[in-house]
């Protein structure tokens, strides 16, 4: 198992790659053919524009920012945009935004098609289930060559990474409770909401597989 998210040494930063504990990632033994794959002609003009504007010289940028830069910076003109429906208004703005800096922009609704909730074996509750796939579908027969995924529901969001031709960034996670700001929750993990992410009485699954390994 790898457990990058309770290293404190974080030696890779640094390019130490002596002082990496066995078992690191890290240590990948086909490391190289990961270099190789930046090397590749898709990859390479695409990953370095994303690391020059990720180190923010000009100082930090919003995020609808530093997406307008990448897209210039990689010369691309037609962006496509999937959105759910509980962020039109949202939609319509960026759509603006984006159109202002001249790109042109294809949208598509969450909720295209008007397909009944019946195709999932779910009752329906008076509205069309999401589409994540035609979001997709139809953003790649539009030719978009950047997609901005726009509040889309946990899992819809993963089939349109799947499904969609185009390179994908998110520019707002959906979260209902926390105005959009889903890792508020992981700040509150030991405050507020210790009880909610930590039910008493439950044990993790590293917790419970340590216990087992030990009878």
């Amino acid at each position: 198992m790898y457990h990058c998210a309770d290293c404190a040494l974080h030696a890779c930063d640094r390019m130490q790659a002596d002082q990496m504990p066995q078992g690191c990632p890290g240590r990948y033994e086909h490391m190289d053919d990961v270099r190789a794959e930046y090397r590749k002609d898709e990859n390479y003009r695409f990953g370095q524009v994303c690391s020059e504007v990720s180190m923010s010289r000009g100082g930090p940028k919003p995020r609808i920012l530093e997406f307008i830069d990448v897209a210039k910076r990689c010369g691309y003109r037609k962006i496509g945009l999937a959105f759910c429906i509980g962020f039109a208004r949202e939609a319509k703005t960026l759509t603006r935004v984006l159109e202002y800096h001249g790109f042109e922009v294809e949208s598509v609704i969450c909720k295209v098609g008007g397909i009944d909730k019946s195709l999932q074996g779910i009752e329906n509750g008076g509205n069309a289930m999401c589409n994540p796939i035609a979001q997709a579908r139809l953003l790649n027969e539009r030719g978009t060559e950047f997609n901005i995924a726009l509040g889309l529901c946990v899992g819809h969001d993963s089939l349109f990474f799947k499904y969609s031709d185009a390179p994908v960034t998110v520019l707002a996670a959906k979260d209902k409770v926390l105005a959009h700001n889903p890792v508020a929750a992981l700040y509150q993990a030991d405050g507020y909401y210790r009880d909610i992410l930590f039910p008493p009485g439950e044990k993790c699954a590293r917790q419970t597989a340590g216990e087992e390994k030990e009878k």
